[in-house]
């Protein structure tokens, strides 16, 4: 089973500066930068994570105070018999903060192949049915709901 990624909501707490260079090995021009998404939990979590590329970059336009929806890939790399984990976004949607439940998401069917793949949010219901109201049959010593 290979990991499809990991989906985070929240806020970018912290935009760090882009970092260029040129690739040793291929000659080519890269571009990334560093954000860090807070959650908006009862105790919220924070993830930094990498945008790497130019085009992304412009494409996702994440500025700090930004509430966004990132979708992640993780992966560790070795280095001196330590492993150390990238966590990279490949898709992020712009969340508009005063929408209700997962009405703000906006994303393109073709972005995630054709199907469909939304997280409970923070103001998502669960759609189970409600618990059956507790029959009074006259016992009042039997605060049972059965």
């Amino acid at each position: 089973m290979a990991l499809q990624g990991i989906e985070v909501e929240g806020v970018i707490i912290k935009e760090y500066p882009a970092k260029e260079g040129v690739s040793q090995r291929t000659g080519n021009a890269w571009k990334s930068q560093e954000f860090v998404i807070q959650t908006k939990d009862q105790y919220p979590r924070a993830c930094l994570f990498r945008v790497f590329g130019a085009d992304k970059l412009e494409q996702f336009n994440i500025h700090q105070g930004d509430t966004v929806h990132v979708w992640l890939d993780i992966n560790a790399r070795p280095w001196q018999d330590r492993y150390f984990n990238d966590i990279n976004a490949f898709r992020v949607d712009h969340v508009d903060p005063n929408a209700v439940g997962g009405a703000s998401m906006a994303a393109p069917m073709s972005q995630l192949g054709g199907q469909a793949s939304v997280a409970p949010t923070a103001g998502a219901t669960s759609t189970a049915a409600p618990a059956a109201p507790a029959q009074d049959n006259g016992d009042a010593a039997d605060d049972l709901p059965f």
